[in-house]
């Protein structure tokens, strides 16, 4: 849609395609080494013509990606509201010292005498992730908490193959998060789902229908992805103990139990971590991740290598010498620099700090349902913890979904939260605006969806064009997903 405020000018540069020929960015010094016959040297691999490139100039170039970075919806910028996935503000001390040399230049090969400052923080770290769960030790290789969790699940199986009696399923609520069955799945075993109750609560009565003695695991998420924390986790766990079984805690909800309840008390006995959800480290983009797993004694010889040892002279070092683990997960110990940050959010905050993280989290998602319910579908009643569950179904007469109304948040330059998920509520909207938003960003949140909810009584066919003030009006979804363009290709034509 075009702005006449901005003008044709401005127009014209946001065009996506702006190679013109003969532009260069860099302007090459002559060859300072004799020239040889590159078709004979490369064989077949020699280009007889050059590869059809953009050719752009630099400004171009700086210009292009700058704008393109100005479009981008950040944490830094406002209320990033995608329920499960916790878009806490990143405290910029924590970038400052992840780019500390000692760390940021540190190379993986590195012999441990020379990076005993890293050492020191990888052994620290496991110890305060440790303490603050309730588990016995924990393992900071993995690379992302989908990784994390598969390695929970592979140290479950290995746990039961090592006791000779290899089981075959693991339970699963259908509130679970999708990662949940893939790694089961991934892992061999046959997913058996356990339905919620009728108030979005795991009972022991489903769990103890579903439990036998092929059954090597429970994963449970606490609070649960309706944001309701399981009342029942201590029966529950109890009772998959009893048939030999052990739980698997996802780890993604952790931001409403800092300080307050440790899952290892509850009876968790592996977990996975998400140190960009929890622990502020930057999320999304595919990575830098980090997921480590923590374990119950019973599982720590199975933990992923390397862990960090320290000697009786103080000195630390890789321990890899474990002969029941389930090996590495990848190369070297990861995004270094997100351990880095996740370390320095902890020790900055203290137990202290981060209890009332997790209190003003909660506090934050019970006054954004207050506000919110009656406009919207409530599906199970009560207090939430980190998070809240709304639904479109009030909404159903004026024809309006929860899709149309996260295009029309677009609009009023919100990001979304999470729609469609959890499964088990048609039309639903997760949200979750973290401890990081103060009450006046709340309450522009919140009158914002109230005031999309009187436009879909008004003029519900403004509300099913969102987005109209962006760049781009609505995009085929489908297409996109499925027949994406990736790569920059020439124009045909030319």
């Amino acid at each position: 849609m075009r702005n006449a405020t901005r003008g044709l000018a401005y127009e014209e540069a946001l065009l996506f395609e702006q190679s013109q020929p003969g532009r260069r960015g860099v302007d090459l010094p002559a060859l300072d080494v004799p020239e040889v016959d590159a078709a004979a040297l490369l064989g077949q691999a020699f280009r007889e013509e050059p590869a059809e490139l953009p050719e752009l100039s630099e400004v171009d170039v700086i210009r292009h990606f700058t704008r393109l970075s100005t479009w981008n919806a950040a944490v830094d910028l406002g209320l990033y509201p995608l329920g499960s996935c916790t878009m806490k503000y990143n405290p910029k001390i924590n970038e400052r010292l992840a780019r500390l040399p000692g760390f940021a230049l540190a190379h993986p090969h590195s012999p441990a005498a020379q990076v005993q400052g890293l050492l020191q923080l990888i052994y620290e770290l496991e110890a305060s992730l440790a303490a603050i769960s309730g588990l016995d030790r924990v393992s900071l290789q993995p690379a992302a908490g989908a990784q994390g969790e598969l390695a929970g699940i592979m140290m479950i199986r290995a746990y039961h193959e090592s006791r000779g009696e290899p089981r075959h399923k693991v339970m699963i609520p259908d509130s679970a998060h999708g990662t949940n069955p893939a790694s089961a799945a991934l892992n061999g075993y046959d997913v058996v789902s356990v339905p919620s109750g009728s108030d979005g609560l795991l009972h022991p009565e489903a769990v103890e229908a579903a439990m036998n003695g092929d059954v090597a695991a429970l994963m449970i998420t606490n609070p649960n992805t309706l944001g309701l924390f399981e009342t029942h986790i201590g029966r529950v766990c109890e009772i998959v103990h009893a048939g030999g079984g052990l739980v698997y805690g996802d780890g993604a909800n952790l931001n409403a139990l800092l300080g307050h309840s440790r899952p290892g008390d509850m009876g968790i006995d592996v977990m996975h971590f998400n140190l960009h959800k929890t622990f502020s480290t930057p999320h999304g983009g595919g990575g830098p991740g980090a997921g480590p797993v923590g374990v119950k004694e019973i599982l720590a010889p199975f933990l992923p290598v390397p862990l960090v040892a320290r000697d009786a002279d103080g000195q630390y070092h890789w321990d890899e010498e474990r002969p029941q683990t389930i090996g590495r997960l990848h190369g070297n110990h990861g995004n270094v620099g997100m351990l880095v940050r996740a370390y320095a959010y902890i020790r900055s905050l203290g137990p202290e700090g981060l209890r009332r993280c997790t209190e003003m989290a909660v506090l934050n998602a019970n006054y954004l349902l207050s506000r919110l319910r009656g406009a919207f579908h409530v599906p199970f009643e009560g207090s939430v913890m980190h998070e809240c569950v709304l639904s479109d179904r009030l909404l159903a007469e004026t024809g309006v979904t929860t899709l149309d109304v996260a295009k029309r948040l677009i609009d009023h330059g919100y990001h979304p939260p999470t729609i469609y998920f959890p499964l088990v509520v048609a039309g639903a909207l997760m949200i979750e605006p973290t401890e990081s938003e103060s009450r006046e960003s709340l309450d522009r949140f919140a009158d914002t969806l109230l005031d999309i909810v009187r436009e879909t009584h008004e003029d519900p066919q403004a509300v099913m064009a969102a987005p109209q003030r962006t760049r781009l009006s609505r995009l085929d979804e489908t297409r996109a997903a499925r027949r994406p363009v990736l790569r920059w290709q020439p124009d045909p034509k030319e």
